[in-house]
């Protein structure tokens, strides 16, 4: 450090003090009786005491003793020669006994430390106005109230949406009745066309389709059928498998068609076979439907009990629960269990079972439903198609609302319109906090030009400061004498000194 001539009194810049030399390469202590090491401690101590504990004036004499003797140690070493205290190793200044620490905190940490990081501002959403604009402009409390009525038709929404997600996880079904036409056409029989040459051979198509029946219309009409209602899954989606067994002798190669929903689960609107042919059989046609979720057929024990045919499995625990309850059989000391009457015995030869073996025990009762067998013959005379014939099958079919609420979920996102307003918005109410921004620039240098000034140049001084490093550094404070009178400044100059390195032109003391 320099010396500051506003400060005449202050040791510490003279560069006779004894923090000078304290970071120089030490002198053998056994090449040099007339400075041992007790000396050099002693003077390290006077030289605190005297900058800690004496006034100024004391101070001062002190410090021109001090440098008397520094200058004399400093012709002893030039005599012993630069080499030799080159070679010396360093010895750090420690604290002198007399000095005791100080509780006050070392402001030296903050100045070793990366500056301090800038305050976060809140950043407020893109949409919402600032506190400071809604005070200029007491007509923006109506865009408040329409963004709270916004954000609770969000929220609204929100629920709603989950609402609507957890009804599809269990959609509700309704019993429609499934028509199921059957019939065939052909073409290039003989009966029906003279034989010519190099005629095309006979063909004939079997055709199976259906459609779920609206109600209060009885379409019976094969062409009618392909007006099929878009809401209701397609006739493939109520099977599971399909077989069609021709006669064997006469297709010996390929007389079975099977198609099973598990190998083609892209739902189709129905079947057909075509074959080449030109005589009359009978075709057996088995359909085993596809329930979901599974249904099982009863016993004739259960179904006496339950009234039920088929049906899933929850739904037969929850009719025997109700029979239970309805005739009051559940045992009186273990709620749990229920007391089997007559019929129940048949079902579970039990006279007490337990509401958790329920399941358990009526699977023996539970059986696959039965597949729907039909019969369909082959005509290949008269009007095309021929043989038609309609049966009725109860399926189980989605509430056709399931799917508009899939559609519902599905366009609940934001539209295109909707975000091109929203962006519209965010960017007015950015130019709305410029412009506010910009007001009340002109007005603070309207009100007090030389104070809005200076505090322009003070700010942008800290700024500069802070892109350079020294966030905590204060000229107008160091100037003054005060600064270098605190008490971190003991430890500062220790930390200093231990900094500093070995050896080298940079060391003090150096030659």
């Amino acid at each position: 450090m320099s010396v500051n001539n506003n400060n005449p009194p202050k040791s510490l810049g003279a560069s006779s003090s004894p923090f000078g030399n304290a970071g120089m390469g030490a002198p053998s202590m056994s090449g040099n009786p007339a400075f041992s090491q007790a000396q050099v401690q002693a003077q390290l101590t006077a030289g605190f005491q005297a900058q800690y504990q004496l006034s100024q004036a004391q101070a001062l004499a002190q410090a021109q003793a001090q440098s008397k003797a520094q200058a004399q140690f400093q012709a002893h070493l030039q005599a012993q020669g630069s080499a030799s205290a080159k070679r010396i190793l360093q010895r750090p200044p420690v604290r002198p006994p007399g000095v005791p620490m100080t509780n006050t905190i070392s402001p030296l940490r903050t100045m070793e430390l990366t500056p301090a990081a800038r305050r976060k501002k809140q950043k407020l959403p893109d949409k919402q106005l600032q506190e400071r604009v809604a005070a200029i402009l007491p007509e923006s409390a109506l865009y408040t109230q329409l963004l709270e009525f916004e954000a609770r038709v969000d929220a609204a929404l929100a629920r709603k949406k989950v609402d609507i997600q957890e009804a599809l996880k269990n959609p509700s079904c309704v019993q429609k009745t499934l028509r199921i036409y059957i019939f065939n056409t052909f073409a290039n029989q003989i009966q029906t066309i003279p034989k010519k040459p190099n005629a095309e051979p006979p063909m004939w198509t079997l055709k199976i389709i259906g459609r779920i029946l609206e109600d209060g219309v009885d379409p019976d009409q094969p062409a009618f059928v392909q007006r099929t209602n878009p809401l209701y899954p397609k006739f493939s989606s109520f099977f599971k498998r399909v077989t069609i067994s021709l006669d064997q002798r006469l297709y010996p190669d390929n007389h079975i068609i099977i198609w099973e929903q598990a190998r083609s689960p892209a739902p189709h609107e129905g079947f057909e076979v075509k074959r080449k042919g030109d005589k009359e059989f009978s075709v057996n046609i088995r359909l085993e439907m596809n329930y979901v979720p599974e249904k099982f057929k009863l016993s004739s024990a259960l179904m006496e009990v339950l009234g039920i045919e088929v049906d899933t499995r929850p739904r037969i625990i929850a009719a025997i629960w109700h029979y239970v309850k309805a005739r009051k059989l559940q045992h009186p000391n273990d709620p749990s269990s229920f007391i089997c009457d007559a019929q129940l015995q048949k079902v579970f030869g039990e006279e007490k079972v337990k509401f958790t073996n329920v399941s358990q025990k009526i699977s023996q009762h539970l059986t696959p439903p039965p597949p729907i067998h039909l019969v369909h013959k082959i005509e290949l005379s008269g009007n095309s198609p021929v043989g038609t014939a309609c049966y009725d099958v109860l399926v189980d079919v989605p509430i056709p609302i399931q799917r508009e609420l899939s559609a519902l979920l599905a366009n609940a996102e934001k539209s295109k319109e909707i975000e091109a307003c929203d962006e519209a918005i965010c960017g007015a109410i950015r130019k709305i906090h410029e412009h506010r921004r910009r007001r009340a620039f002109f007005l603070g240098f309207s009100q007090s030009p030389v104070e809005f000034i200076n505090a322009l140049i003070e700010s942008q001084s800290r700024d500069l400061k802070l892109v350079a490093g020294e966030p905590s550094r204060s000229a107008e404070k160091e100037r003054r004498s005060d600064f270098f009178n605190q008490p971190w400044v003991e430890d500062a100059v220790i930390r200093y000194l231990n900094r500093k390195p070995a050896a080298g032109s940079d060391a003090p003391g150096s030659t």
